[in-house]
């Protein structure tokens, strides 16, 4: 569903620089909000509202201009939809960037991002958990190039994949600063998942083939014959490679989902490049995987509950191969060593196959474009970006109630059906009543290590809490951070909790922590009896710049509101913290949250500590003694 921002909106946001931050507040006492009362309505709205971004391309592949609402056909299931809304969007219409807050006081913070309502977003994803190195070098070399003539005003954010999701950059449209980025950001990672983490072009060969070159001559080894030893030995290879295979699809699809989270925030359409030389979210078994247990499971509706999320947040996903034009492995040098029957250079042949699919597959489901066989990378990224900003939003209420995933086809009418045009668009969604209604209140099970569905929505909050990750913004709040005092301490502050795996050594600096978040963002149940409930959570956490956590503060908090506290909380939900930092561990960071439990919404700032460190303190008068 698309969100403008309205008037409504931005009046949400001046609440939030209007929220002031309390003396006393969640983190010292069950009291939140202030006295003064105030009625907020709230609004219901029961009918889904479907959205679908649709790019036409001519013979040429450029853009087609100019079509109307009557153009178009919209196939939902089964069943011809009527098309409520239709708009042209190209890059030459795009707005402005959107509203900016008012300036915030020093060492106060906001998750609020100003935004273009109509002009697209592009985001670069370099993915080094499924790259090897030298491919990843190739990478960065390309967006040089691109970087030196990306069309002024392109809005790009650019994000790093390894074990979890990194923001190298937010949303920017400055060269200069791009260029920075990927001068200086863009460090080539190894990936102790992959074969070939390198880039070599050669794997080394398996135990299981030295084995039996080995005890070619040999009828049997401690009582098992040769035979029984090299399939046992083939069979934990196997296994083994299967269980790196799905630790990749496992932090992909987080990394996905963190993205598919973070993206909603901001309306209208956002283009996903993701640069990547393997691409494990296969909709097809595993070939060369035959002969694992582990390696038949099939990640298709995962996959696709996936696709629908970043669907939902209008996310168009465009697959870049970024090993450039493969040669076809039965020519291959490296293939045919030791190999003569082909039946190496046959596997990956069926693995190139499987990996396109699931590019074409991805990029189908969320209205991308895959692209491989390339070696002109930079004009990829162009062409990517181009489609994305050329397209024509159509939405309608589906006839349907049926819960579930739906498919979609879009058609052009009359002598435009013929006139040998292309659609880019995605190709079916999850209902809203199957996804429990927004991005925010369902996340996608993950392998079936026995958690509950609980359990699992949970895991975004961990993916979202952690360093350099990027910053959601389901929950508007604002945060101040300055030390509570000019002396230094030699003992934790009250309720912080060091990791016991890393200890950290006085003198410490303690910073007080204030926070005040925009009520509407928090979803209350109304009881039987007039009150309502609800429950949410604060975090405060201290990392180094290795992203390794090092002391955290926070506390959960159970609402059970007469009308009367009712009316104070819709005044602004406020928090107060108190956090030691070490003065001699180098640059550190602090990962400040808010999360609403029954609707797993989030709201998160990072705060660099040498962005606070040299402000005023607080006054006494706003302080509280160490405890």
């Amino acid at each position: 569903m698309r969100i403008h921002v309205t008037h409504a909106h931005l009046l949400r946001y001046y609440m939030l620089f209007l929220c002031a931050f309390p003396t006393l507040a969640v983190g010292q006492s069950s009291e939140t909000g202030s006295s003064i009362p105030s009625d907020v309505p709230t609004i219901h709205v029961e009918t889904q509202l479907v959205t679908v971004d649709v790019t036409v391309r001519d013979k040429n592949a450029q853009p087609v201009h100019g079509l109307n609402r009557d153009d178009f056909t919209v196939v939902d299931g089964s069943q011809t939809q009527t098309i409520r809304n239709f708009e042209e969007k190209s890059l030459q219409k795009a707005s402005s960037v959107g509203q900016a807050l008012p300036p915030l006081p020093p060492g106060t913070f906001s998750d609020y991002s100003p935004f273009s309502a109509d002009g697209p977003l592009n985001i670069l994803l370099l993915d080094s958990l499924n790259t090897s190195m030298a491919d990843q070098g190739y990478v960065r070399y390309q967006l040089q190039q691109y970087v030196k003539k990306a069309k002024p005003g392109t809005k790009i954010a650019i994000f790093g994949l390894s074990r979890r999701l990194y923001m190298l950059q937010g949303f920017n449209s400055d060269p200069e600063i791009l260029k920075d980025v990927v001068e200086h950001k863009l460090i080539s990672r190894p990936s102790n998942l992959l074969d070939d983490a390198l880039g070599s072009g050669s794997n080394p060969d398996a135990a299981s083939d030295i084995a039996a070159s080995g005890m070619s001559n040999l009828q049997d080894a401690g009582g098992l014959p040769i035979a029984s030893v090299i399939s046992n030995m083939q069979q934990f290879e196997a296994d083994e490679k299967a269980a790196a295979t799905q630790m990749r699809i496992q932090y992909t699809l987080d990394a996905f989902n963190a993205l598919a989270h973070y993206l909603s925030a901001f309306p209208g359409r956002k283009n996903l490049i993701w640069f990547s030389s393997s691409f494990p979210l296969n909709v097809l078994l595993d070939p060369t995987m035959a002969t694992s247990a582990l390696g038949l499971e099939n990640d298709q509706d995962e996959f696709r509950e996936t696709s629908s999320l970043l669907s939902k947040a209008e996310v168009a996903v465009y697959p870049l191969d970024a090993r450039g034009l493969v040669a076809d492995a039965t020519f291959s040098a490296a293939t045919r060593k030791g190999d003569p029957f082909g039946t190496r250079s046959s596997s990956l042949l069926l693995e190139q196959s499987s990996e396109h699919a699931t590019m074409n597959q991805i990029a189908e489901d969320t209205g991308g474009k895959a692209f491989y066989n390339t070696n002109d990378l930079a004009t990829a990224v162009q062409n990517a970006i181009d489609s994305g900003s050329n397209y024509y939003t159509l939405t309608y209420n589906p006839t349907s109630r049926k819960s579930g995933y739906r498919t979609l086809h879009v058609a052009l009418n009359g002598k435009l059906s013929i006139a040998g045009y292309s659609l880019e668009y995605r190709h079916g969604y999850f209902t809203d009543n199957h996804l429990g209604g927004s991005i925010a209140s369902t996340m996608p099970s993950h392998g079936s290590d026995g958690q509950s569905s609980v359990e699992k929505k949970f895991n975004y909050v961990r993916v979202a809490m952690a360093h350099g990750a990027p910053t959601p913004q389901d929950i508007l709040f604002k945060v101040r951070v300055l030390a509570a005092g000019a002396h230094l301490e030699q003992t934790l502050a009250q309720n912080n909790t060091e990791n016991s795996a890393r200890t950290i050594k006085p003198p410490f600096r303690r910073y007080s922590i204030d926070m005040a978040a925009v009520p509407d963002d928090f979803q209350l149940s109304l009881n039987k009896d007039g009150n309502r409930t609800g429950s949410l959570e604060f975090s405060v956490l201290l990392y180094d710049s290795d992203g390794t956590l090092l002391n955290s503060t926070g506390k959960a908090v159970t609402l059970d509101l007469t009308p009367e506290r009712f009316r104070q909380f819709l005044t602004g939900v406020n928090g107060h913290f108190e956090i030691s930092v070490p003065v001699k561990a180098g640059d550190l960071f602090l990962r400040i949250g808010v999360h609403d439990i029954p609707s797993n919404k989030v709201g998160v700032v990072e705060v660099p500590i040498s962005s606070v460190a040299k402000l005023p303190p607080l006054p006494s008068s706003q302080t509280r003694p160490s405890r």
